[in-house]
């Protein structure tokens, strides 16, 4: 028998750049506090200890070894309990949710625990015979395989997306972190971890958006609307629809992954996005929040025009995105959903409000979800 799945906690760490306050911890050190505080959050709604099925988590660039299952043991969940990686790359953890929730919907009335999380300060170095290589390919040989910032600026170049515009809109993402952070919306949802207790890059490019050069010779792309490299980790619980008792959530109304060009990845959120809404019957405009992972701004604005959605709605990462924030990509997608919970659940909003997550992923893929509050 199919259940529907809700998410009844979400918790992530402080989102730090790479090298800097988070860089002396491994993915296990990362995901660990955020998967033992998502399962207390949910046995405090819950009113009892909730029997966890499997702990999935996202995450892109190592080190192996499962991190999800060795998070699980870290967090003290119980030999028991499982646990699995799963990579769409900085889609990642967004499509972790969605694998526990196909489990759930699927009729495992237990809980389960997802998200993401990335270590990009100790990432390992891979080699190939001694050649050290940053990534591997996104596409086979002989297919468009761009760096993601090159992917970025090709996508400007195309849609004619302006360095003013770009500006604007980096800068906008850290204005809105900004107050909400100043604001304390963030509090509930984060978990220091070695000594950070607030987002690191929120701010730091603002000031120096206008002065930054291009990266490249006649483009509009700078360091400053290009997202930072970042650690982190995000988890929630979900639990069937019928074990959530009164507990307010986000249930899922409807998913998808899609694929795009592999030379343009940055617009695969907006196909997923319509997708996801078409199967929920939904449209945009019924949407009440939006949280988008911010890899470029041109990517952002690109996925906004495809989708009919202005530069400046208040709906589409109200509080700042992974342009303020960082992107720990592994983890992102999954920030993405404790952003909506954050957004959605924790402030009030009234049941049948929707909300979408969605990531643009290396390689010519889109990831995005629908969810409605449910009270």
């Amino acid at each position: 028998m199919s259940a529907d799945a809700v998410v009844v906690a979400a918790r992530r760490t402080p989102v730090g750049t790479r090298g800097r306050a988070l860089a002396t911890l491994d993915v296990e050190r990362l995901a660990a506090p955020v998967v033992r505080a998502a399962l207390t959050d949910a046995d405090v709604a819950a009113g009892r200890p909730l029997a966890v099925a499997d702990v999935v988590l996202g995450n892109c660039m190592g080190p192996g070894g499962n991190p999800a299952r060795v998070a699980a043991l870290a967090a003290g969940l119980g030999v028991e309990v499982p646990g699995v990686t799963v990579d769409r790359q900085c889609g990642s953890g967004l499509a972790a949710v969605l694998d526990a929730a196909a489990a759930i919907r699927a009729g495992d009335a237990r809980a389960r625990i997802a998200g993401g999380v990335e270590s990009a300060s100790t990432a390992p170095v891979r080699s190939v015979d001694g050649a050290p290589y940053s990534r591997a390919p996104f596409a086979p040989h002989g297919w468009p395989d761009p760096d993601m910032v090159e992917a970025a600026q090709h996508l400007a170049a195309a849609d004619g997306i302006g360095r003013e515009r770009q500006d604007a809109h980096a800068a906008r993402s850290h204005r809105r972190a900004r107050a909400a952070r100043d604001a304390g919306r963030f509090m509930a949802e984060l978990v220091p971890v070695a000594g950070l207790t607030a987002d690191d890059s929120i701010g730091v490019a603002e000031r120096l958006l206008p002065r930054l050069p291009a990266l490249f010779d006649g483009g509009t792309l700078t360091a400053g609307t290009a997202t930072r490299i970042s650690d982190g980790a995000a988890a929630v619980t979900l639990v069937p629809d019928a074990l959530r008792d009164d507990a307010p959530g986000l249930l899922l109304r409807g998913h998808a992954v899609v694929g795009c060009d592999p030379a343009l990845p940055g617009i695969g959120a907006a196909p997923a996005v319509l997708a996801a809404l078409d199967l929920a019957d939904a449209r945009v405009g019924d949407v009440a929040a939006l949280e988008i992972v911010e890899a470029f701004a041109a990517q952002s604005l690109a996925v906004l025009d495809r989708l009919g959605i202005a530069d400046d709605d208040p709906r589409v990462c109200a509080d700042g995105g992974a342009l303020a924030l960082g992107h720990p990509w592994g983890a992102s997608g999954a920030i993405s959903v404790v952003r909506l919970f954050g957004r959605l659940v924790r402030e009030g909003a009234p049941a049948g409000t929707l909300g979408v997550a969605a990531a643009s992923v290396g390689g010519g893929l889109g990831v995005a979800a629908v969810f409605e509050v449910v009270r």
